[in-house]
């Protein structure tokens, strides 16, 4: 089975991050929580600079070679919404397809999905 990922990126800031004067920013705050929830569970975690889904902060993608793509975004980053995510990754990483049927889906990553991607072909051409 390959292995899933969950990408964070850890450079999203919520819209009020500046009046709330946060000293670390909301994806890494979000970042360091999926980290944890995930540690043993054989999910695989990384931070990158940025998703590029700024209205959406925070956002994540969960990925795995031959399975479909996800991106999620909307989140607050809490303890709930990190063990949803790391929760639903391991949905992922259970299926053959990477599809999560949506009765398996915990509370905190409904209306969270942002994007869904096919696996890339195996052969160019």
């Amino acid at each position: 089975m390959p292995t899933t990922w969950i990408t964070i990126c850890d450079t999203c800031k919520r819209d009020d991050w500046a009046e709330r004067g946060a000293m670390a920013t909301d994806g890494e705050v979000f970042a360091a929580m999926i980290e944890a929830a995930a540690a043993g569970t054989g999910l695989r975690t990384r931070r990158t600079a940025c998703l590029m889904g700024c209205d959406h902060s925070c956002n994540i993608a969960v990925q795995a070679a031959g399975k479909l793509a996800y991106t999620l975004g909307r989140f607050e980053p809490s303890a709930e919404a990190a063990e949803g995510v790391v929760a639903w990754a391991m949905g992922h990483a259970a299926s053959v397809t990477g599809q999560v049927p949506y009765r398996d889906w915990p509370a905190a990553v409904k209306g969270h999905f942002v994007t869904r991607h096919p696996p890339l072909p195996e052969k160019d051409g």
